[in-house]
């Protein structure tokens, strides 16, 4: 469980503004995982930078038990409740783990600093360790997106695969994506009838779905993110990938120029698999998630059916 937010809080680490809001922010997250699959169950994960919190789901089939599992890697500001459009799809198939990111607004503990790519890279690690996990498809959206390009760059002995989901990692933040983020924080606070309009220009599904849109506003009143914006990849350090990879871009993305990494990726990755999602901005797996989900699981498969000792692992 979190610690208590009466100590007094370091300058380098996330914190909830006080036990009030934090409590409150957690009921929007319960309400989201209530939308999701069944959580199988929860546990606390020790690393050397704090505790982890981990949700487990599926899979439903008892046979598929033994398949190499799922991990998801929620975007900055978030936690795991931002899978429940895919959890129960992808954890028919397989077994599924999503990670509350420490620094973020979940149920993880920060207690150092890991916002360096090594740190960050020792922390996934260390978890997925904790976890048993020898062998995984880790799947990352936005800053979780980061995270995973980072993983696979620096310790991808574990991974079967990584899906990047609208990543940060392959380019500089850039002010359109600030620009985007405050003004669609902004118009969760307009009128139920200009939201619709709102989220269509906006690319903005939070503004449609009352779930997230509660969410997002207890979020913002409940954490103080205290981290930099991650830096992208080099051409080089792309170049060094040689774990299968799978990157899906909104065709409206802010975060990314997608026509550019379209080209970009598979020229520098072996290999690697690039596509864009039509009608869509930063969320294509909360916008189409059908689409998306089949198409993770579709490269998934065809990994693991092209490796027959990562289709047994656990």
């Amino acid at each position: 469980m979190p610690e208590n937010t009466t100590r007094k809080p370091r300058r380098d680490i996330g914190r909830y503004v006080s036990d009030e809001l934090r409590d409150r922010y957690f009921a929007t997250c319960d309400a989201l995982f209530a939308m999701g699959a069944p959580i199988r169950s929860e546990t606390d994960v020790e690393t050397s930078f704090g505790t982890t919190h981990v949700y487990r789901y599926g899979p439903t089939d008892p046979a598929a038990e033994s398949r190499t599992p799922v991990v998801l890697i929620h975007g900055s500001g978030g936690c795991a409740a931002m899978w429940y459009p895919n959890t129960r799809a992808l954890s028919a198939d397989r077994p599924v783990y999503a990670l509350d990111t420490p620094g973020d607004p979940g149920r993880s503990v920060q207690r150092e600093p890991m916002w360096q790519p090594e740190r960050a890279a020792q922390w996934m690690d260390e978890a997925l360790d904790a976890l048993g996990l020898d062998r995984v498809h880790l799947v990352g959206s936005s800053y979780g997106g980061w995270l995973v390009i980072n993983q696979v760059h620096l310790r991808p002995g574990r991974l079967a695969s990584v899906t990047a989901l609208d990543p940060g990692g392959l380019e500089k933040v850039g002010l359109r994506f600030f620009v985007w983020i405050f003004a669609s924080l902004f118009a969760t606070f307009a009128p139920k009838a200009l939201r619709p309009a709102l989220a269509k220009w906006l690319e903005q599904p939070v503004l449609v779905v009352p779930e997230l849109r509660r969410w997002i506003q207890a979020q913002v009143k409940a954490f103080r993110i205290k981290r930099p914006a991650p830096l992208p990849l080099s051409d080089a350090e792309l170049g060094s990938i040689r774990t299968p990879f799978y990157l899906i871009m909104g065709k409206r993305s802010l975060l990314v120029h997608p026509k550019r990494q379209l080209e970009r990726v598979p020229r520098l990755i072996p290999g690697a698999r690039a596509e864009i999602i039509s009608a869509t901005g930063h969320g294509p797996q909360i916008d189409h998630p059908d689409v998306v989900n089949a198409r993770m699981l579709s490269f998934m498969e065809d990994v693991d059916s092209h490796n027959p000792a990562d289709a047994a692992a656990a």
